[in-house]
């Protein structure tokens, strides 16, 4: 039987007006922005919301406190935006094709969600909000038939030096397989294996390692071919993919209980 934490005064859906939207450009504002130093063509200060062009084409899905005021822009306290395969085709790229040259997943004739943009408020990180939007998003997964998920995940800066450790670790440990691994673009790219395997420090790599690309390699995930530097963002992403039919069984089931629902 499978129990899920009481979601308290938390509501996860998808937004549905162009004030959900703001709420959530708000919320990346003040991750992207104001905590990680970030900037873009299409970010409005004055109002201090953080959007670019794919804003319009995407699915939003929120984690939203049912206990903020009336007129508040703070309301969503958690982001992760959807972009399937199919409005990808229509909208002519996905986000990551700026950074990582997708050709092997494309090739592959699988079904594909990229992930992006994906924030939680600094006082709502590591509670039960998290775990209620990776819930829905293995229902969004599992609606649309949908197999490999994958988008970019960031360490904060851009001196690679500072992180050899996590960077190797995530090289030597967790590369995708061949068939489906995407490669930095030769303007961004940064070679990962800074570290010899045999000099790998497990506990400097973890320290060093966000808490949502622990989340991901947890569930299976791996990661792409280099980093890719983004100056204007500060940050030095990498890509992370989920291939649903590579899960371990663990994670499989993880998947099934959703399906199956809260009683299962």
């Amino acid at each position: 039987m499978t129990v899920l934490p009481d979601p308290g005064p938390f509501d996860v859906r998808l937004a549905r007006s162009e004030t959900d939207l703001l709420s959530a450009q708000r919320l990346r504002y003040r991750v992207f922005i104001e905590e990680m130093g970030g900037d873009g063509a299409l970010v409005d200060h004055d109002a201090r919301l953080e959007r670019d062009e794919f804003d319009p084409v995407v699915d939003h899905l929120l984690l939203i406190d049912r206990r903020q005021p009336p007129g508040s822009l703070d309301y969503v306290v958690g982001v992760y935006r959807l972009l399937t395969d199919r409005a990808a085709e229509k909208f002519g790229r996905f986000y990551c094709d700026a950074e990582y040259d997708l050709t092997p997943l494309r090739r592959s004739g699988r079904r594909l969600l990229e992930l992006g943009r994906s924030c939680v408020a600094p006082e709502h990180r590591g509670g039960t909000g998290v775990f209620l939007m990776w819930n829905a998003l293995a229902e969004y997964v599992l609606e649309r038939e949908l197999e490999i998920m994958f988008g970019v995940a960031s360490f904060h800066g851009t001196d690679v030096q500072a992180l050899a450790q996590p960077l190797s670790w995530l090289h030597h440990k967790h590369r995708a397989p061949d068939d489906l691994c995407p490669t930095a673009l030769p303007q961004g790219f940064q070679r990962m294996d800074l570290v010899p395997r045999a000099d790998l420090n497990q506990r400097a790599a973890m320290v060093g390692m966000p808490a949502l690309i622990k989340a991901y390699l947890r569930l299976g995930g791996t990661v792409g071919n280099g980093a890719f530097l983004d100056h204007e963002f500060n940050t030095t992403d990498v890509f992370l993919l989920m291939d649903t039919a590579r899960m371990s069984q663990r994670h499989r089931g993880f998947y099934a209980r959703r399906a199956e629902g809260p009683g299962a």
